[in-house]
């Protein structure tokens, strides 16, 4: 009898009617969960902010509307919606109303938004003046550390407007024990507290709190139970009569108690996953290894015959479809970096277990097969491989790899159980890692990651260099000496180094105010109960109630600082082609290509700075006026500026000459041990650094997508990358710079030290379809992912399109509305994409065997 079933089970006709229901329309955003969390803290002001919590968390719950959709074996919507979201306005809300009136028409992320939705909005976010995280956050950090965000050094926005996520929690816990035997473990670690405890006050708070969530949520199931019985009372289909009485039961079972079927299960699962997004604004609630956890319930009904494969698909399936119901509205300049709707809701399969055993079964294989029946982004499908990985499993993995959908991701165990070693995990817990939203390793139920906490572009701080710490005409970092006086490359390098450092202590700085705003004012009693030893501690997740602490902001643009440094070290120090006077005025002007509309702007800025300095009477006390046109007049005089034909000339010269030098992703050693210790600059200073629960900094090498719109901030770069153009993203080479084939590219990325990026690194990389077409391509494509990580790779994702089809998807999306890629570590329906960020897609190198 073979160990696992390998066989494609059939998709049923209920998972497209889902899947276009969900679609129908354009997201919308909902005012239920702001009017009902307002409600609760104006009747709560007297009480203990975890009490807050876990009240308001209460009645929201008990109040906020709920939807069966038509066809739902699995139920619990967040909104009446399909795809619609709440607002958090105890995170932030500023942001939001400023865009009522373009948030449904912008570039990313679209969302309509009703008038009155507008005007209740409006109302409950009149409450949160001053009270939120955001707000709390802001007044902890320093001057500086606000200047070098002002400027775009680093950006912590994912925590500063929401809630944090980042997370996986003891799924199996509840699943086994019912939050009904939850509430009773926290009662009887309440019993044990002593008034006269030194910590009585507060973690008694804190477990109360703890199961006045929990008992919401079992209140919340049974609306969904009343809510079925009656829909089935009146429903005259006889088959879907039945469903909803069966999901009535479900929902009167569980999650109180224990699941004693594979039905209820996916019921209990979807119900934690659901309510954890209502909770708080968050994102990357990851599911983490879902077919190990959920492979009990189904083994036992299978093995019982309550249970065929073809109906366990099928509700498997329905879970998928759910993952993509629920959504987030990110403000504009987030949704850039977030492009495609997208909730990093990370699912991982394969791997071995705390012994060391490999643990492949059915779902591992039903979890690829779902992915492919619903051929939607989410879940953030992922899969564990190490040298006992079943050659089976790779290859059904390759096979929805080719479909083109970007999914799985593939995570090398021979390099993240190491890594989590070195960050203190136990063996046992290091071999049970899952992923969390992109690339991020941690230990599920004991772990606040932390996970992106920031995006830290690499390439400013180069620029910093080249203006000896200022940028638009002000000083925003420390002097590091003017470039024309340096003699050596190691001066330069240094110099390099030492804006690092310091950008990174500010980067710091910014995450620790967020971590002590959100620990302050948003602790999260529901969250905490399912993670350790939060119950045990008495104390949240976001207060250090969880074993392993971290804090993982990502560094970007690797290659283009590689490539950079290596191009000044050779053709200005080594070769003497160039001088840095030369290089710097080449990267002001662009290398000759021209201005656009923003640095137009930036020149036009410093222009009028330096005019308003002038007091002269007849322009009166605050210098000379000029007006909207007048600037207007300006940019555009700027753009249309021609330099004088032999400088031009020059830089063109210089161009053709950064060209010739050898580039990160060649398996050229000299080049990739150079960018080994270009990514030591951000990873190592990193490691220096605790956080407000007691944890570690650790980094992470990947840019989600925010390479594109950051890049847009960031100027010409001496690898001959013009401003404002995207930044390679994660670890990959540069985009049309790795030239010698994809096992070259995996060569040179593999020699990177991924082991000290214990956040995680992502290596993307682009084939033409018919580099996996047949037997043979699956096998070559699995002997690339194995001989990648026999080098100590730690990750690979995969899009596999022409760019044909891209370009065409462009000019026609109505064609492709169920075209989906691989942006960064996640999957998104490319029509959905701004076009910067669809670009940047395209321009990714295609690749062959």
């Amino acid at each position: 009898m073979a160990k696992y079933y390998t066989q494609e089970i059939p998709k049923t006709d209920r998972i497209p009617r889902l899947v276009a229901h969900l679609y129908a329309k354009m997201p919308e955003i909902e005012s239920a969960r702001a009017r009902l969390i307002t409600e609760s803290y104006k009747a709560t002001e007297d009480k203990p902010v975890i009490m807050r919590r876990a009240l308001a968390f209460a009645h929201i719950l008990d109040n906020i509307p709920i939807i069966i959709r038509e066809g739902e074996l699995v139920v619990g919507s967040s909104t009446i919606a399909p795809r619609g979201c709440q607002t958090y306005p105890e995170f932030s809300y500023k942001w939001l109303e400023a865009e009522f009136e373009t948030v449904a028409e912008r570039k990313a992320d679209p969302f309509y938004i009703a008038d009155q939705t507008k005007k209740e909005l409006l109302a409950a976010d009149a409450y949160w003046e001053g009270k939120t995280t955001s707000d709390l956050a802001t007044a902890l950090m320093t001057e500086e550390t606000k200047k070098a965000i002002e400027h775009n050094i680093f950006t912590p926005g994912n925590y500063f407007y929401n809630g944090v996520g980042h997370v996986t929690v003891q799924y199996d816990k509840v699943l086994a024990m019912g939050y009904r035997g939850i509430i009773e473990e926290i009662q009887q670690e309440l019993d044990r507290c002593n008034p006269g405890d030194g910590d009585y006050c507060t973690k008694s708070q804190f477990l109360k709190a703890a199961i006045l969530s929990c008992e919401a949520v079992i209140r919340y199931a049974r609306r969904y139970a009343q809510l079925a019985e009656k829909e089935a009372a009146a429903c005259t289909d006889s088959a879907r009569k039945q469903e909803l009485l069966q999901i009535a039961a479900n929902c009167a079972r569980v999650p109180e108690h224990g699941a004693a079927t594979f039905h209820e299960a996916c019921q209990s699962f979807w119900f934690v996953q659901q309510l954890l997004q209502l909770e708080s604004s968050g994102h990357s609630i990851s599911p983490g290894r879902f077919d190990q956890y959920m492979y009990p319930y189904y083994k036992k009904d299978l093995e019982a015959g309550r249970l065929t494969r073809e109906s366990a698909q099928e509700l498997i399936d329905c879970i998928w479809v759910k993952l993509n119901d629920l959504n987030k509205c990110r403000d504009a300049a987030s949704a850039e970096g977030f492009a495609g709707y997208s909730l990093f809701q990370n699912l991982i399969v394969g791997g071995q277990d705390k012994e060391g055993l490999d643990v492949t079964n059915d779902l591992s294989f039903m979890c690829i097969t779902a992915s492919k029946h619903v051929f939607l982004p989410q879940p953030s499908l992922s899969i564990r491989v190490w040298n006992k990985s079943p050659h089976e499993l790779l290859l059904k993995a390759a096979d929805l790899t080719r479909t083109g959908i970007g999914l799985p991701a593939y995570y090398n165990d021979e390099v993240i159980i190491p890594s989590l070693l070195s960050r203190g995990l136990t063996l046992e817990d290091a071999r049970d890692y899952n992923i969390i939203g992109c690339v991020e390793p941690q230990k599920a139920g004991k772990t606040e990651g932390w996970h992106d906490a920031a995006f830290y572009n690499m390439c400013r701080p180069l620029e910093l260099v080249f203006s000896n710490g200022w940028d638009k005409g002000e000083k925003i970092s420390i002097e590091t000496g003017a470039v024309e006086d340096m003699a050596t490359f190691e001066e330069f390098y240094d110099a390099y180094k030492k804006q690092m450092d310091y950008n990174i202590s500010l980067l710091v700085n910014a995450d620790n105010a967020i971590d002590v705003a959100h620990a302050t004012r948003c602790p999260l009693p529901f969250l905490s109960c399912m993670v350790d030893d939060c119950v045990k501690r008495g104390k949240s997740v976001q207060e250090g109630g969880a074993v392993y602490n971290f804090t993982g902001p990502q560094g970007f643009g690797i290659a283009n600082m590689a490539d950079s440094l290596y191009a000044i070290k050779k053709l200005v120090f080594d070769e003497k082609k160039v001088t840095l006077a030369e290089y710097k005025r080449a990267l002001a002007m662009n290398y000759g290509q021209g201005f656009d509309a923003v640095s137009a702007g930036e020149i036009v800025t410093e222009i009028l700075r330096e005019i308003r300095k002038v007091n002269l009477p007849e322009m009166g006390r605050n210098g000379m006026a000029v007006d909207e046109a007048q600037v207007a007049g300006m940019i555009a005089a700027v753009m249309s500026a021609e330099l004088p034909a032999e400088e031009k000339k020059r830089y063109e010269e210089l161009r053709a000459m950064i060209d010739e030098v050898p580039k990160f992703g060649n398996d050229n050693e000299e080049v990739d041990m150079f960018a080994r210790d270009v990514a030591y600059t951000y990873t190592r200073p990193l490691l220096n650094y605790r956080n407000p629960r007691g944890g570690q900094f650790q980094a992470g090498l990947y840019p989600v997508s925010a390479n594109v719109p950051l890049g847009a901030q960031t100027g010409a770069t001496p690898d001959g990358r013009l401003a404002h153009t995207p930044v390679a993203d994660g670890v990959s080479p540069s985009a049309g710079k790795d030239v010698y084939g994809p096992t070259a590219a995996a060569n040179s990325v593999s020699k990177l030290d991924h082991g000290i990026a214990s956040n995680g690194t992502l290596f993307n990389q682009k084939f033409h379809p018919t580099a996996l077409s047949g037997e043979k391509g699956l096998e070559n494509f699995v002997a690339l992912i194995r001989s990648y990580f026999d080098q100590k790779g730690s990750h690979m994702q995969f899009n596999v399109v022409d760019r044909e089809t891209l370009l065409d998807a462009q000019a026609h999306p109505e064609k492709y509305a169920h075209l989906v890629v691989r942006v960064a570590g996640y999957s998104a329906l490319f029509t959905t994409l701004s076009k910067s960020l669809q670009d940047d897609i395209i321009r990714r190198t295609e690749q062959g065997f």
